[in-house]
């Protein structure tokens, strides 16, 4: 019954604000709201396949798919690119610590 239920978008908002900051946290929350809501109009096209084949296993087949592909650019592609992104912030962030003083004794 939890197949592809969503509970995953709940996560979005803090991951995406962690990764790009705070700036801009309510419109990159609503640009992965609204490609959530685009993703909806394949509905139609899940609705034909299982109207065509009588059945939900292509349905279910094509969503296990789509997932699988999900993960797997998550782990090519953004885990690395999220690495990078957070090793920047951490050598801003050393740049701009003042130097640490040394007092003579």
């Amino acid at each position: 019954m939890f197949f592809a239920w969503g509970e995953i978008y709940s996560l979005f908002p803090s991951t995406c604000t962690d990764t790009f900051g705070t700036k801009f946290a309510a419109t990159n929350a609503g640009l992965l709201y609204t490609a959530k809501g685009t993703a909806a109009l394949l509905v139609p096209v899940a609705n034909y396949l299982q109207q065509a084949t009588n059945s939900w296993d292509g349905v279910f087949l094509v969503a296990a798919g789509a997932n699988i592909l999900a993960s797997l650019l998550a782990i090519a592609v953004l885990k690395p690119w999220r690495k990078r992104v957070v090793a920047q912030a951490l050598a801003v962030s050393d740049e701009t610590k003042p130097a640490p003083r040394v007092v003579a004794a």
